[in-house]
């Protein structure tokens, strides 16, 4: 199979920078749903956005492109060893042509491999089967998404839903409350996939299998197709919204399977994943490796526009002149002075410079000085995707990260190091927000997955620090112009965030009562 290895890299590069046809409509359904005018529409408006600009540059949708996971169908006789080889060839190469980030890390020393090989990366299932095609699968699935998993074992007692017993009725709760407990964290709005039954192992493993289903499919089990659908229209009663800004759409596809399990357990597993949905397949020969064909109906060709932008262009603009003389330009460094005026709710535009800082740099930076002044500066939650040549580093994909992560750290540095303000996504908590408001700081929610977007709004890379941390870790120096992100937290206690999950909590306990009798 001469040609496995470059196909498998299409697959790759296919599957990181041009979301299915099927995910485009259902991003699109929401689209519609939502109010444009709204904080919410903003942000949807703004992952079409980044949707064609992904496509158009050949460029990774989101920067976190999560734990490449391959599952792959074979026909008997198929060398499963030779196409591991070129699977992993396959993925080195799309991580030196910046299609994936490095995110293969070492559990004990924290170091990066570089490459996306190491113990257990990339994740390859194999199974054989009777067809004469081999049937292979990639989903990119992000940390962010991937940390909003979650696991139930039966009877439960969950948070404003009561008891949860082994019934139809308990997986409806439960399911209800995995979308409730991932607010704007896993970037919603999102899809789940939802296993019933298994062991722990498998039980996940099933919720996985789910998001290989295409959207639009109908559950050969009519209990569970009456799930589904029952699922995705509360699930967007609950006020939660896009990016967790509140809102029309929370869940854009819900689909649910199950499997036998052992008298003695009942789990019910959710898969949460992103609106950025990566996932594609191929029927490739045996014989030469080439790809017959694609698996999803390509992206390719249909327009994120909704009908009435196609309509309306002019006013379309003059919403965009508006919205700009509501922004507010920050120029770094910035001034308390600056930062106690603003409240949630307002749009700033960032210009200058800021400084990426993820996990292993809020730690470092507890016991250690910066490597440059801090006071008045922008952190970004960000670990980009970058690829350098003879005239430096380049910006390959740049949207947020999980700020949550950051809660044990933020506000220490925060005060430690006079930084004003912090960008990320999905909010973070009451020690984070207390210090905003003691030292004079803003939390700026930017659009999760939105890599392109942010990316065209870098023009430089100055400099770069802790590259021993690895690329999506080290702390890049990156100077910026039209940087546009939504106060969420702000210097007076207000949290855009906690009033969300309060208005949703309120509004998850009016689904406690039967449905299925």
């Amino acid at each position: 199979m001469k040609q496995f290895e470059e196909s498998v890299y299409r697959l790759i590069v296919e599957t990181s920078t041009n979301l299915p046809a099927d995910v485009r409509r259902a991003v699109n359904r929401g689209r519609a749903a939502e109010d444009a005018a709204t904080r919410a529409g903003l942000a949807l408006t703004t992952i079409a956005q980044n949707i064609e600009m992904a496509e158009n540059e050949i460029s990774p949708i989101c920067q976190d492109t999560g734990m490449p996971t391959f599952v792959v169908h074979t026909p008997v006789g198929s060398n499963q060893i030779e196409m591991k080889k070129d699977i992993f060839k396959a993925v080195i190469r799309a991580t030196e042509d910046g299609k994936l980030r490095p995110n293969s890390v070492d559990s004990l020393t924290g170091k990066n491999s570089g490459d996306n090989l190491g113990p257990g990366t990339p994740v390859i299932h194999f199974e054989q089967w009777e067809q004469d095609n081999i049937d292979i699968r990639l989903i990119l699935k992000g940390g962010g998404c991937e940390n909003k998993n979650i696991q139930y074992s039966l009877p439960a007692e969950l948070e404003g839903l009561g008891k949860a017993g082994r019934d139809l009725e308990g997986i409806r709760k439960c399911i209800l409350h995995a979308v409730y407990q991932a607010q704007g964290q896993g970037c919603s709005a999102g899809f789940i996939g939802v296993g019933i039954g298994g062991d722990r192992t498998t039980g996940y493993e099933l919720a996985k299998q789910q998001l290989f289903r295409h959207i639009d499919d109908v559950n050969t089990n009519p209990d569970l197709q009456k799930l589904e659908e029952y699922i995705l229209e509360s699930a967007n009663q609950l006020g939660i919204g896009t990016m967790g800004f509140g809102g029309e759409v929370t869940l854009l596809g819900c689909k649910i399977g199950a499997m036998n399990r052992l008298p003695a357990s009942f789990f019910v597993s959710v898969a949460y994943n992103c609106w950025a949905f990566r996932r594609q397949g191929a029927l490739i020969d045996p014989d030469s490796g080439e790809i017959r064909d694609w698996l999803y109906e390509s992206g390719s060709g249909i327009s994120m526009q909704t009908e009435s932008e196609q309509e309306a262009s002019a006013a379309k603009e003059l919403q965009k002149q508006e919205a700009k003389n509501r922004e507010i330009v920050l120029q770094t460094p910035i001034s308390e002075e600056q930062i106690r005026s603003l409240k949630v709710g307002d749009v700033v535009v960032i210009r200058g410079e800021m400084h990426t800082g993820r996990d292993a740099l809020h730690k470092h930076l507890m016991d250690h000085d910066a490597p440059l002044d801090l006071n008045g500066a922008v952190i970004y939650h960000c670990g980009p995707v970058m690829l350098k040549d003879n005239e430096g580093w380049h910006v390959k994909a740049a949207g947020p990260t999980t700020s949550i992560r950051e809660e044990p750290y933020q506000g220490d540095i925060l005060k430690k190091f006079g930084i004003r303000a912090v960008i990320g996504k999905g909010g973070m908590g009451p020690k984070t927000l207390e210090a905003l408001r003691d030292h004079g700081a803003v939390y700026l929610n930017a659009i999760g997955g939105a890599a392109q977007y942010y990316a065209e709004c870098i023009k430089n890379v100055n400099g770069v620090d802790f590259m021993e941390f690895g690329i999506p870790e080290a702390m890049w120096h990156l100077e910026v112009d039209g940087f546009a992100a939504i106060v969420t937290m702000d210097s007076h206690g207000s949290s855009l965030h906690a009033d969300v999950s309060r208005d949703s909590a309120a509004k998850l306990e009016q689904f406690k009562e039967p449905v299925f009798v």
